[in-house]
């Protein structure tokens, strides 16, 4: 079988399994987060900073998080969307499974974004963005969305990065025993159909990769990596943190700065590695040194001994062929 009927056989069955496991959020995933404190401790963001704050500031702390991360993942879905939707209109054929499966999944992600918005509408938050608004920086980050849009290999990538990492927290959170029976239904949820666009992904990397300019396959090399980093960094903006009374780029800067979130950031991005990897776009033994200090591997995309997680035994699985099975 050769790769392409491989890669055709892979996307049409992603199509027939999107089809029998079409849910609706408003109808399927029915009900509201409590009044209380959405995650336990050991999942904010400040777990390990040397802060003391009261039952209600962290019970504030955890809704404004949940609130924070949902709302990029409503507008980071939307570049995902865009990208794919370019695809659709400039595709030379508008039959061909890839562009099915790429209607089926702005269709999921919508819905998403929907549930997204349901919750965050719950939760009601007070945060101020101090970066929402900002002239110079609304310039630039709507010129960094079209350069994404425009750069297949990177978009491909970029959707790892905007599924794997939070999938790995929503794992965490819908596994653990204090966080809200809601919220955590809501993270099942998404990662049920997470797993089926992570799969599309990592299938479509090589031929993406083979079509790729050389300045696609450059910044995916060397530029992806800062590019997530930072994603990763504002998932909880500064704001959040002054809603409970602390200096919000203060503590900003201390949490990304904890070893921590370090490794919760170089766990969910190394399934990204991998598929690089797999998909031959980096070569074993040539992991280029801003993958290696971003997901703290050495040059063979193997983790350092060092930088072993704490999560690790929560750790995201990538979807197989056993977890898709129609």
């Amino acid at each position: 079988m050769s790769t392409q009927t491989g890669i055709d056989e892979h996307v049409e069955r992603l199509n027939r399994i999107s089809v029998k496991r079409l849910i609706d959020p408003e109808r399927d995933v029915p009900g509201a987060v409590g009044a209380g404190q959405l995650l336990p401790d050991d999942l904010l963001s400040i777990h390990g900073l040397d802060v003391s704050l009261t039952e209600d500031q962290r019970r504030t702390l955890g809704r404004e998080e949940v609130a924070s991360i949902l709302d990029n993942g409503i507008r980071f879905e939307a570049v995902l969307e865009a990208g794919f939707a370019f695809q659709v209109a400039l595709a030379p054929n508008v039959m061909d499974p890839r562009i099915t499966y790429l209607l089926h999944e702005m269709g999921e992600e919508t819905r998403h974004q929907r549930l997204f918005q349901r919750v965050i509408g719950q939760i009601d938050p007070t945060a101020r963005n101090p970066l929402q608004g900002h002239w110079l920086l609304s310039r630039v980050d709507r010129r960094g969305q079209g350069w994404i849009i425009n750069h297949p290999a990177l978009l491909y990538v970029m959707v790892l990065a905007g599924e794997e990492i939070p999938d790995l927290f929503q794992k965490m959170a819908s596994e653990h025993p204090d966080t809200d029976p809601f919220l955590a239904a809501v993270n099942r949820y998404h990662r049920q159909e997470e797993a089926r666009h992570l799969s599309f992904a990592r299938a479509m990397l090589p031929e993406v990769w083979a079509e790729a300019s050389w300045v696609d396959r450059f910044q995916v090399l060397h530029i992806a990596p800062t590019i997530i980093k930072q994603m990763f960094a504002f998932l909880v903006q500064p704001g959040v943190y002054e809603t409970v009374g602390l200096d919000g780029w203060a503590t900003w800067k201390a949490v990304n700065k904890l070893p921590e979130r370090l490794a919760l950031l170089a766990e969910g991005t190394r399934p990204i590695v991998a598929a690089l990897l797999d998909a031959g776009i980096i070569r074993s033994g040539h992991v280029p040194p801003p993958w290696q200090r971003l997901c703290q591997v050495d040059a063979k995309g193997r983790p350092l001994a060092a930088a072993t997680a704490p999560t690790a035994a929560t750790a995201a699985t990538p979807a197989t062929d056993a977890a898709l099975a129609v």
